[in-house]
């Protein structure tokens, strides 16, 4: 059945040149605000973050590593999806992206919530649930970090398709860290939870999908007997 016109004009598309400055608006004006506004609480007395201005801060840098990681998880799809295999690139840079974000959220938490007290943070990583998990995931996506640039990849060959299938636990240990960290706004952990199996799920189809064709047009499988 042939495509469309509409949709031939969809996968059609193609990259922008106002893309790229797009994208790098998208990841760094969050987190420079969100230090403006802590910033501005703390010299002017001003209430951009409420009451609590440091766990509001270290909450929204939490929340913004879930969004870009639903981002990085949303490239491969989109791209098998639409056709838009420029998209390819913006899976490092969103990967990264999470990474640091994942890492500020937790030295906002060590400098600024706790204070580097040694005795709070050895209680927070050896009796709260919550921030070990948190922290398992962060540790995770070392690696994936430090083996994203492309010496990296060329180097690890098949070993780095291994490796960076550890990615697909970083949003379970994620939304589980967030579940954990809420005590009744559900709503947004709910949301996020159903996304991650949605982008989750539609990996574990397409794998199927490709493996079923390959099987049944291999030269073995349609040999005679």
């Amino acid at each position: 059945m042939p495509m469309p016109a509409w949709w031939r004009t969809v996968r059609a598309f193609k990259r922008p040149w106002w893309w790229t400055w797009a994208v790098w608006i998208a990841i760094l004006a969050p987190g420079l605000l969100t230090t403006a506004a802590l910033a501005s609480d703390f010299l002017r007395d001003s209430r951009w973050l409420g009451a609590n201005p440091v766990k509001e801060g270290e909450q929204i840098l939490g929340q913004l590593t879930i969004k870009y990681l639903v981002a990085a998880l949303m490239v491969t799809p989109a791209r098998q999806l639409l056709g838009w295999n420029w998209l390819a690139r913006e899976r490092r840079t969103f990967g990264l992206t999470v990474f640091f974000y994942a890492l500020a959220h937790f030295l906002w938490f060590a400098l600024l919530d706790i204070q580097l007290d040694g005795a709070d943070l050895a209680d927070a990583l050896t009796k709260r649930t919550y921030i070990i998990v948190g922290l398992a995931a962060l540790l995770l996506m070392v690696p994936l970090a430090l083996t994203s640039t492309r010496a990296m990849i060329a180097k690890l060959r098949k070993r780095w398709t291994v490796l960076h299938r550890v990615t697909y636990l970083v949003p379970i240990l994620g939304v589980a860290h967030w579940w954990m960290s809420v005590k009744a706004d559900i709503g947004e952990p709910i949301l996020y939870t159903s996304v991650f199996a949605v982008l989750l799920g539609w990996r574990l189809w397409h794998a199927r999908r490709v493996a079923s064709m390959h099987a049944t047009t291999s030269p073995a499988a349609s040999s005679p007997a």
